[in-house]
């Protein structure tokens, strides 16, 4: 899988997240953020560099799955290994804020 371009169509349920077996790249955002756009660029040279599977969700009111993660601002970017959280980044900018999500990468 690679990079999403765009938001999925119909937010996913938490329990079918929870199920994925492996690394998946969860952003919220909103496709008229500001900041969500910004981030784009280094966003997709992350998956790609790491081969992540990568899901886009659209946030708002409203939305269960970002309240299930309690995201507050946008992108917030969580990895999952097997459907548990293991690092969060919020609002990246460059790669060097997408080091927290890296080093919980194996190598």
């Amino acid at each position: 899988m690679s990079f999403m371009r765009d938001h999925v169509a119909a937010e996913p349920a938490r329990a079918k997240v929870d199920a994925q077996a492996g690394w998946l790249l969860l952003e919220f955002g909103a496709p008229w953020c500001g900041h969500c756009q910004a981030a784009q660029p280094v966003l997709q040279a992350f998956v790609e560099a790491y081969d992540l599977p990568h899901w886009k969700v659209e946030d708002g009111k409203g939305k269960p799955l970002g309240r299930s993660f309690q995201v507050k601002l946008w992108p917030t970017v969580i990895l999952l290994r097997d459907g548990t959280e293991v690092a969060r980044v919020v609002r990246p900018v460059d790669a060097a804020d997408l080091a927290t999500l890296e080093g919980a990468l194996p190598d």
